[in-house]
């Protein structure tokens, strides 16, 4: 069974470039202090990636 891992949203992506709001809503993020369990796969892991400064990630 694969692992879950929890990211949750600390900063918005409101006055940064488009990219990275695409990128959280990919992750199923849309609320500041919203948390989403997801599979730990490595397409979800670089998405975690690019935007490592603005969650926070719990294994």
């Amino acid at each position: 069974m694969a692992t879950e891992v929890k990211v949750t949203l600390k900063k918005s992506p409101i006055g940064r470039k488009a990219y990275f709001a695409k990128v959280l809503k990919g992750l199923g993020l849309t609320r500041l202090h919203q948390t989403v369990a997801l599979q730990d796969t490595p397409e979800i892991r670089g998405m975690i990636r690019k935007v490592e400064h603005m969650v926070a990630v719990e294994d």
